[in-house]
């Protein structure tokens, strides 16, 4: 008989409606219950494509002994991560603080006051290869809550006040020494794999900010260290496994050091911020290649995780029909004969895409570019299209993974961003349409009553207060949207966003921080802040970049000085720890290049097109770009610049004074390359 979490909006909470674990959302409910009975909380987080989530689930939540230990000493609590982050984020610096390292699925036993007082991640039912098994630790935890319950309540108490205590930053610099952008890309290019690109080792991550950053220093300063750093792990991603070499996009992870072998869920985010940097990438170095990437991600995320309404899904995950990664990986006689159905020789791209016998990954093969492949060859890049289209058929009969479709704002905010701005590179109109229509549905949907939300799913609706990385995101996302499409609207939401952020979110006694949550929003045993730039940007590391932004076009100093004080707020860790404030660095690096300011102005987006066609030619980290009829109401970077003989005319400035106006695109690129 299906548990109360049948009716969860969450389909990661869904997921587990048919264990015999008697299972609570996160809420009052659970915990007046807790206090009623005299038990503790045990809390799982978890989210919908973790591998090692539904590992945990198969052994343990589907199993009746650990149910009856569960139901008969507990209280649990089922929680998703990515719709609840406060809630992680809270409990993941517990686990942390106990054990010394943290992940998913998380497990941390709470008072019923909520506050922690042991944890870990995955535990295996039984005793196994050194770990303790989970019916252990569950009877370990009820005979200390039995014996010892007072001892394990101040113990929570003060790992509660510990946390707290983490939260604070400290006093922040005086000010922003410049020299932190040169000394961060030189931490950056001496932490590089040198022989495989990225940094650390095996398990390896995109770090798709940290790369943006040093494309940006290297356009500013002509730094071939930096330059060289992103464009390396730019390519070694591209051939690696860790891109799906069939239907495009990139895998959340790669298990080993030289990204051969993914952990195969795809995540929105990860495609999102990866789009960005490949079309960085191929800006700053001109490498075919990465405006090839970028384009093949961009379409991945149209066809793989748009929904009809207008917003993206989540993820997917990386385990289909029980077996990780089964839905992407190849037999050899398999990719053998779905070749020669092609009309295409096997032997020849067998070898191209590293297709052996023995595979990668228990006999299978996970396609790579075994060696580079020709650029500019029309003839291998048709034959690799046919290859392509007949391997991605023969996958479409397979079960596909499960798809994770809630809608986080935050996410959705850097997918949007990232398609408005490739679209307005390439010249592909239908990607900034789709930029335009996630916005629409964010406005409509996740909206409610003048507030914006954080999640959303079909049949349930908007769900949980917004947070910072929800309200800064989309202030992003539509800043460069308006300078893709030029509707002024975007321009004004974005504009109210920002001073949302600085009047709900913003801590009055740390200046330049602001907290996770809004000042009005659920009180959990700590308050979290946004420390770094972890695998989506940090609120407060986006905002540097919007309200830089927004100083550029309105001329308001306020603007500049909110993003001067988090610079300061975060110098001394950026300066410690780069790689996890790629995000932060973009936004000193936009400090840095500007402020520069381009305003075009024109009767209508025929007249414009031409001239903001020229804009896009190559990335402006430190400039912004304004469209639009002359006074357009709300712009001031659009105030008093006239028509020029009736012609539409764009005015380059810095610092708000402009050189004389231009009509013609080659004006205006000879103006913009001095």
């Amino acid at each position: 008989m299906p548990n109360r979490l049948a009716d969860a909006a969450s389909p990661y909470l869904r997921q587990h409606a048919d264990n015999p674990v008697d299972w609570y959302e996160w809420g009052d409910e659970a915990f007046a219950l807790a206090r009623e009975r005299g038990v503790p909380v045990f809390l799982s987080v978890g989210y919908a494509s973790c591998h090692w989530c539904h590992v945990m689930a198969h052994e343990s939540f589907e199993d009746d002994s650990v149910a009856r230990a569960l139901n008969e000493g507990f209280v649990s609590i089922k929680v998703d991560r990515e719709e609840r982050p406060d809630v992680d984020a809270v409990y993941m610096g517990a686990v942390q603080a106990l054990t010394g390292h943290g992940g998913w699925p998380m497990s941390v036993f709470l008072t019923p006051e909520g506050e922690p007082f042991f944890g870990g991640t995955y535990w295996p039912r039984s005793d196994r290869q050194g770990m303790p098994g989970f019916l252990k630790v569950l009877e370990a935890v009820g005979t200390a809550w039995s014996t010892q319950r007072d001892e394990v309540v101040d113990s929570g108490r003060r790992l509660a006040a510990h946390l707290a205590q983490q939260q604070d930053l400290g006093a922040g610099e005086d000010g922003v020494d410049p020299q932190l952008a040169d000394d961060a890309a030189e931490l950056c290019v001496r932490a590089e794999d040198r022989r495989h690109g990225g940094f650390g080792s095996a398990p390896k991550f995109p770090q798709a900010m940290a790369l943006d950053f040093l494309l940006a220093h290297a356009l500013r300063t002509g730094d071939e260290g930096a330059r060289d750093t992103a464009a390396r792990a730019l390519e070694a991603m591209a051939r690696g496994g860790i891109s799906d070499q069939v239907g495009g996009g990139f895998h959340r992870y790669s298990v080993d050091a030289a990204w051969a072998v993914p952990h195969f869920e795809k995540m929105l985010y990860d495609n999102a911020l990866l789009l960005r940097a490949y079309l960085h990438g191929w800006q700053v170095t001109g490498a075919e290649r990465f405006r090839r990437v970028a384009e093949r991600t961009a379409d991945y995320l149209l066809d793989g995780l748009r929904q009809p309404e207008g917003g993206f899904s989540s993820s997917t995950d990386a385990d289909s029909e029980g077996e990780e990664g089964r839905y992407f990986v190849w037999p050899e006689a398999e990719f053998r004969e779905v070749v020669a159905a092609a009309g295409e020789d096997p032997d020849r791209w067998a070898e191209r895409f590293g297709v052996s016998p023995e595979g990668q990954l228990d006999g299978a093969n996970v396609l790579h570019e075994a060696e580079p492949w020709p650029e500019g060859d029309p003839a291998f890049d048709a034959a690799l299209a046919r290859v392509r289209a007949a391997l991605a058929a023969r996958r479409a009969t397979r079960v596909s993974p499960d798809l994770d479709d809630k809608v986080l704002t935050g996410w959705n905010a850097l997918a949007l961003g990232a398609l408005a701005e490739t679209g307005a590179a390439l010249g592909r109109a239908d990607l900034v349409r789709a930029a335009a229509d996630c916005a629409r549905f964010l406005r409509a949907e996740l909206v409610v009553d003048g507030r914006l939300h954080h999640a959303w799913r079909r049949l349930h609706g908007a769900r949980v207060p917004a947070f910072l990385e929800d309200v800064a995101g989309l202030a992003q996302a539509l800043l460069v949207l308006w300078e893709a499409d030029g509707d002024p609207a975007w321009f004004a939401w974005a504009r109210d966003l920002a001073d949302e952020a600085e009047e709900r979110f913003a801590d009055p006694d740390v200046p330049g921080t602001y907290w996770a949550t809004a000042h009005d929003a659920e009180r959990l045993v700590t308050r979290p802040k946004d420390l770094w730039d972890n695998a989506t940007p940090a609120g407060p590391s986006t905002l540097v970049d919007v309200n830089l932004r927004l100083a550029a076009l309105t001329g308001e100093g306020a603007y500049a000085d909110r993003a001067e004080r988090t610079l300061a707020a975060y110098a001394g860790r950026a300066a410690q720890a780069p790689t996890g404030y790629g995000e932060l660095l973009r936004g000193l690096e936009r400090r840095l290049s500007g402020p520069g300011e381009v305003a075009i102005v024109g009767p209508d987006r025929a007249a414009t097109a031409p001239l903001s066609a020229v804009y896009f030619e190559s990335w402006r980290p430190g400039a912004v770009l304004a469209v639009g009829a002359p006074e357009e109401p709300g712009v001031p970077l659009l105030a008093d610049r006239p028509l020029v003989d009736g012609a539409a005319a764009a005015y380059v400035c810095r610092d708000f004074a402009c050189d004389r106006p231009v009509t013609t695109p080659d004006e205006l690129r000879a103006l913009l390359a001095r």
